[in-house]
């Protein structure tokens, strides 16, 4: 214990400046398919290229899904040796093409089946993976530790109890890095502080406790009429921007910070103008909100998956257009966040 105290009374001590903003994409790939499945069969790391692409276009931060049954293939066990290996490549190269990777437990909140919180996996469970994660990358400080992908049917104060006990084990592995944790029913901006059968987000996850308090919150948020992220039409348009402004003033109110870990746009103009118009709202409550990860880029993406964010023959699809805009208006060293305490 006096060891643990004195490393985090080092890493708080030092003169850590504010978050930069993390603007960039999701890159999909490694969650695909079913567990365990084979690597480049049923699902992928991406590649350098397409790494390298992201990096070029003037991005700053890649969302990186992975899962939690390839990477601990027996639960309070170590690291599967060949998964690590590619997760490490990937992260190597992420940071080559000068992007910050945020390693993302794709889960929903469960492994095998199980759910989190349940007596067959309890919370010291997700503390076992990240502690030995944590420990893996501690002296990897560019890394952004992203606990757990919409967990949708625990309750929030349960959901809260859980990612303390993920944070202590990180914390206690002697990692510095920022963590990002989310709320139940996926995380979603919409609902964040409503009552609702899972509990409240906005009530409960104020209870998250970090010792080097260098967390954020990843909000999710799509445009569909029910928010989910299925169907090209964006009825809801109106509901998810006026989330975002709801959710800049919780952040504000409660001196908290939030991450939009996931949101999307089909090709329909009045979508497009959606997506141009969260995306300002949100590089422009640059205390309130670090960045922004859009979904979604990835080779293995079917060409009319209507998210598609990788280029056609023709250019850049809209959607990339969009953003690209986004990030040629603010310079890519912009900070954002209440700064750091040292």
């Amino acid at each position: 214990m006096r060891l643990l105290a004195l490393a985090l009374a080092l890493v708080v001590a030092q003169p850590v400046r504010a978050e930069l903003c993390l603007r960039g994409v999701n890159l999909s790939g490694a969650e695909f398919g079913d567990v365990p499945g084979k690597v480049d069969t049923d699902y992928t790391y991406p590649g350098e290229a397409a790494i390298q692409r992201l990096g070029k276009l003037g991005m700053s931060a890649v969302r990186l899904p992975f899962r939690w049954e390839r990477i601990q293939p027996a639960l309070n066990g170590p690291l599967d040796i060949m998964e690590l290996a590619y997760l490490d490549q990937t992260v190597r190269r992420i940071e080559e093409a000068g992007l910050v990777a945020i390693l993302d437990l794709h889960n929903f909140g469960y492994y095998a089946g199980k759910q989190l919180g349940s007596p067959g996996l309890p919370a010291a469970t997700l503390a076992d993976v990240w502690g030995r994660l944590a420990r893996h990358y501690r002296d990897r400080s560019r890394l952004v530790f992203s606990l757990m992908n919409e967990p949708y049917d625990i309750h929030s104060a349960d959901w809260a109890r859980i990612q303390n006990a993920a944070i202590a084990a990180i914390r206690k592995a002697g990692a510095g890095q920022l963590l990002l944790v989310t709320g139940t029913a996926y995380g979603g901006a919409h609902s964040w502080t409503s009552d609702l059968p899972v509990g409240n987000n906005g009530r409960d996850l104020l209870g998250v406790v970090d010792p080097l308090d260098r967390y954020a919150y990843d909000f999710h948020q799509y445009l569909d009429a029910d928010y989910s992220g299925r169907a090209p039409e964006c009825s809801a348009a109106a509901g998810a921007l006026k989330a975002i402004d709801d959710v800049t003033a919780w952040l504000e109110a409660h001196g908290r910070r939030g991450f939009l870990g996931e949101f999307a746009a089909s090709n329909r103009p009045e979508c497009l103008k959606a997506l141009r118009q969260m995306v300002a709202k949100l590089d422009a409550s640059p205390r309130q909100w670090l960045g922004w990860a859009a979904w979604g880029a990835g080779p293995w993406w079917p060409a009319d998956y209507l998210f598609n964010l990788e280029p056609t023959s023709a250019g850049e699809r809209p959607q990339m257009k969009v953003l690209i805009e986004r990030l040629k208006a603010r310079k890519p060293a912009a900070i954002c966040g209440r700064e750091a305490r040292s």
